[in-house]
């Protein structure tokens, strides 16, 4: 085990799309700093841990603590044990916010895209671990898997995470689960199955607790798409005031403008003043706030629209998140609201489609037809795309449609001109907007028929033979191609479509 020294974030510095509380309590509408105060047993928790590494690497570990206080928490002086003995001292300053996270790493790329508050090399086995923190007087704040028998939760095939479900309900393996959020990468930039400085996927908020939500107007968006975010407020009591700073990626979005909602206002019946504009001019970082302008300091209670703000997308790939940071605050005319704040996530590029299911071609109704019928894709698609692999084995596009089936014929443009006993190979897509699935694919033929019979009589003769005579030596890129003499569906009509003539000459379908 190796010290390292620790890597403490600076208050308001941009994280990744998180969900956390805040309780700053304030004299007034003053803000002032807040005070960090001491720690008693089970006030902070090993909220998460990551002990299977990621898809990148297994060194990708990283474990989260939470402060299930309504102050923020001094960390000076605290110790990390693994198995009893100490691996980690915390760093002088170290401070965990009220109701907040605080990050450490193994080392700084074990979740590339959210800044640790601290790094060390760590190493979590994978048969378990007994994980303990104890602040500076060795008081034990917090005891994860104190058994040290296997993790309670977590995978190391899908490298999940494991996650606490309540802050309050202790070291017992049913307050535990694997995680399934997403949204942070690893160290190669492969996604991980967790919820780093952020609410964790299994946890049990509190019903009816007072929120801050940020919601896009789209779940995927492209370059020079303009976007919009809504913030938006549930349950609160009172409120007179708000102050939020929203961090974001400049590389991906570029701020457009703010607009003011019609909660804190009531829809304008209330006098507010409503302000906006990039942090220090700086993009990534942009301030908003809202105040009530009354003689009588009345709030507003409920739920409703605080704001929405203009993004034009400039990046091409990648999530374009949205998180708080910490200076952010909802107040009343007296005090901070104690309120969790949740960002959101953007997904740049075209939507990823759910493929369709269960795909099957049999012989059409008809001779010389194949139809092919699907389950419908659960991303409820535009519509479906039909292909057909070609004489080159390129696949060509037959057609859209929006029903769940297909028959390849020859009223089909492209396609058709089924030839008997050759095996089609197709794929169908699904189709949302920009999107395209991954495709299904499914081989199949049209058995009914015969071979040489290139004019479609049922009875293989001179014509046929006359048919191809006036076409031999010709490939499929020559105007006036007859596809129906390509009877070994080569792309050229040659002397192996002779050959299936001359098996067959004078046969009766």
């Amino acid at each position: 085990m190796h010290k390292m020294n620790a890597v403490v974030k600076k208050l308001g510095a941009k994280i990744i799309m998180g969900c956390y509380m805040f309780n700053l309590v304030l004299s007034g509408a003053t803000m002032g700093a807040m005070t960090a105060v001491a720690a008693t047993p089970g006030s902070v928790v090993i909220n998460e841990v990551s002990w299977a590494g990621s898809v990148n690497s297994s060194n990708d570990e990283w474990l989260e603590l939470y402060n299930s206080t309504g102050a923020a928490v001094s960390l000076s002086g605290w110790k990390l044990k693994n198995n009893g003995a100490v691996v980690y001292t915390f760093a002088a300053g170290a401070t965990v916010a009220a109701n907040g996270y605080f990050l450490i790493e193994d080392s700084e790329s074990a979740v590339s895209n959210v800044t640790a508050d601290a790094i060390f090399n760590m190493s979590l086995v994978n048969s378990g671990a007994s994980l303990q923190i104890l602040d500076a007087s060795d008081v034990v704040i917090d005891t994860v898997n104190g058994a040290v028998g296997a993790w309670y939760a977590g995978s190391v095939t899908t490298h999940a995470t494991m996650e606490r479900k309540d802050a309050g309900a202790g070291d017992i393996a049913g307050n535990f689960a694997s995680s399934t959020g997403s949204g942070a990468l690893a160290s190669a930039g492969g996604a991980i199955v967790g919820t780093p400085r952020a609410l964790n996927s299994v946890s049990l908020a509190p019903v009816g607790a007072a929120a801050v939500k940020a919601e896009w107007s789209a779940a995927n968006a492209l370059p020079n798409d303009i976007v919009k975010l809504t913030v938006k407020t549930e349950n609160v009591s009172d409120l007179y005031d708000y102050g939020l700073e929203i961090n974001y990626d400049p590389a991906l979005l570029q701020y457009q403008s703010a607009a003011m909602g019609a909660f804190l206002g009531n829809s304008g019946a209330v006098a507010t003043s409503f302000q906006s504009g990039l942090k220090g001019g700086v993009a990534g970082d942009l301030l908003v706030a809202e105040a009530r302008t009354l003689d009588t300091k009345v709030g507003v209670s409920g739920g409703g629209k605080l704001f929405e703000v203009s993004f034009k997308v400039i990046g091409a790939s990648g999530a374009a998140t949205v998180s708080f940071a910490n200076s952010s605050f909802l107040a009343t005319s007296a005090a901070d609201i104690n309120v969790s704040m949740q960002g959101a996530s953007l997904a740049l590029g075209a939507p990823v489609i759910a493929p369709v299911t269960a795909l099957v071609a049999a012989e059409g109704a008809g001779r010389y037809q194949i139809k092919l019928s699907w389950t419908a894709s659960a991303s409820a698609p535009d519509s479906y795309r039909v292909e057909r692999q070609d004489a080159h084995g390129n696949y060509v596009i037959l057609g859209g449609t929006v029903a769940t089936e297909f028959v390849d014929q020859d009223v089909v443009s492209g396609g058709g001109k089924i030839i008997p006993g050759v095996n089609y190979h197709y794929r169908v897509s699904a189709v949302k907007g920009a999107g395209v699935s991954t495709a299904a694919e499914i081989s199949a033929m049209d058995a009914r028929g015969i071979r040489g019979d290139n004019d479609r009589s049922d009875l293989v003769d001179g014509r046929d033979l006359e048919k191809l005579a006036r076409h031999f030596a010709e490939t499929d890129a020559a105007v006036g191609f007859d596809a129906l003499a390509d009877t070994t569906y080569d792309g050229r009509i040659d002397g192996s479509d002779l050959i299936d003539i001359g098996a067959n000459f004078a046969h009766k379908y």
